[in-house]
């Protein structure tokens, strides 16, 4: 298993840095001039060029690429020109907002899809059958933005259930000490239930968006897999052995297939990391997706650089532990590696 680790670092690594080399000439190639943008309509030429030679953006393209790979081997993203403050900084202050809309949306979303997909397929042609399909098709058609906006029109405009899309807080509760940054947790930590229910309050509406646009490939995929675990050779054996219906399915199926699904989840998670942008620009939310808007808008180009960066080093990290979970699940996995 320790091997098979190292291979799949050792495969990171170049990845990575293709990451890095894509993100600086797709951020250099992008319309907009940041030193026009920041000197203001009515600076002058000699104003923009001064701007521009004082930002570095007058050196070659290779030098510039230098000096940031060099900032990027000591650990530094550089400086929001929009804010001021290191990159780095902003990254870590807004990154466990993200993660926790993220994690909740899969986690609500794995609730709902993976026994849909059990039930679906052991009652072929039923009325749960033609409800996950339905389901799918509807969470694979509806863009993320406007399953929020809808949510948001219903539940917040229409019924007055849910609270006003502002962020991870109501306006009249004040933040719990950062402890891990998931205010779920940290309110609680805090013993400080009214924040709780006002954080959960919050992150209902953006984590069910999330989840519908997540349970229609994990849905989909337990249904197929667990049908053609179903009609394999050693299901019926089973069967044939006497042994009942539930064992068979949660001993012998479900854990067999199980490894098409968790492959399913890697992509979902990647999926979710760009639709997370959306939700929080829908929700108002502050995290990373909503910082990376801002800066582009703003042809700020280290802050771009720095959640592109942040993402590739966050899916690495998952399709690791999508390989520590086959080789759990999977024997052979090891054996391989």
């Amino acid at each position: 298993m320790l091997t098979l680790i190292g291979k799949r670092l050792l495969f990171a690594i170049p990845s990575l840095i293709g990451v890095v080399i894509v993100t600086f000439l797709l951020t250099r190639a992008l319309p907009g001039d940041p030193a026009a943008y920041f000197a203001g309509p009515a600076a002058t030429k000699e104003a923009v060029d001064q701007i521009r030679k004082k930002l570095g953006f007058d050196k070659p393209l290779i030098e510039q690429f230098v000096r940031y790979s060099n900032d990027l081997a000591h650990g530094d993203l550089g400086t929001s020109l929009t804010t001021g403050q290191p990159v780095a900084a902003e990254l870590r202050n807004r990154l466990p907002a993200s993660a926790e809309l993220t994690l909740l949306g899969l986690v609500v979303s794995i609730v709902i899809a993976i026994p849909l997909g059990v039930l679906a397929a052991t009652r072929p042609g039923s009325w749960i059958d033609h409800l996950c399909r339905v389901t799918t098709t509807a969470g694979v058609s509806l863009p993320v933005f406007f399953t929020g906006l809808v949510l948001v029109y219903v539940f917040y405009f229409r019924l007055g259930w849910a609270p006003a899309p502002l962020g991870r807080l109501d306006v009249f509760y004040s933040a719990p000490p950062t402890i891990t940054g998931f205010y779920l947790i940290d309110t609680l930590i805090a013993h400080d239930f009214e924040a709780f229910r006002s954080a959960l309050s919050q992150l209902i509406l953006p984590a069910v968006t999330l989840a519908i646009f997540s349970l229609a490939p994990i849905a989909r995929m337990t249904r197929a897999s667990m049908l053609a675990v179903l009609a394999s050779d050693f299901v019926r054996t089973a069967r044939a052995s006497g042994l009942s219906p539930g064992k068979v399915i949660v001993t012998y199926a479900f854990r067999n297939a199980m490894l098409p699904v968790i492959t399913t989840l890697s992509m979902v998670f990647s999926f979710l990391l760009g639709a997370n942008v959306l939700v929080e620009k829908v929700f108002a939310w502050p995290g990373i997706g909503s910082y990376a808007v801002e800066a582009l808008i703003a042809s700020d180009f280290a802050p771009v650089q720095g959640f592109v960066l942040t993402m590739a080093i966050m899916y690495v990290a998952l399709n690791l532990l999508i390989d520590i979970l086959y080789g759990v699940i999977d024997p052979r996995v090891r054996l391989e590696g």
